[in-house]
């Protein structure tokens, strides 16, 4: 669960990274947590980032979709979008992420597309919209990622 086999990202950024010797699917994974949460990334660009996740085994004691859920989704995907986005060179981390819980859900996947919204030199922000299977929006987060250089303690 949550294996990160069929990520699509663009040709020429997976060469960037091959030529300095790094697994692209494997550093956009969704780690640790996103991985018990059984989140998969689908499909990767600086443009937009597309990924699921079970409701079933992330819910809270009502039975619908946690809300910190929905966060470790958006927060997963937007990183994935501002990293992209930052290339090589830089690191995203998260500085600010708020997320609006529009509808509950009690079954079956939802999915979160990331979209930017800035992607400047230093920040990266991205809108995502997780909807249910019917497509009916279930929650609507924004992530700011600070990009920073990449610097000798950060490994890649």
């Amino acid at each position: 669960m949550g294996e990160q086999q069929h990520v699509k990202f663009p040709q020429e950024v997976i060469d960037e990274y091959a030529a300095l010797g790094v697994d692209l699917p494997a550093l956009f994974s969704a780690g640790h947590l996103g991985n018990r949460m059984g989140v998969q990334i689908l499909e990767a660009s600086a443009e937009r980032v597309v990924g699921v996740m079970p409701v079933e085994g992330n819910t809270q004691p009502y039975g619908l979709l946690h809300g910190g859920a929905s966060a470790v989704l958006a927060e997963t995907l937007g990183s994935v979008g501002s990293m992209l986005h930052g290339g090589v060179s830089k690191i995203a981390v998260g500085v600010d992420l708020n997320c609006t819980h529009h509808r509950g859900v009690r079954s079956g996947l939802v999915t979160g597309v990331a979209t930017p919204v800035h992607r400047g030199r230093s920040t990266a922000t991205y809108e995502i919209v997780i909807t249910d299977e019917q497509d009916k929006r279930v929650c609507t987060a924004r992530l700011t990622c600070l990009l920073r250089e990449v610097g000798p303690k950060d490994t890649v």
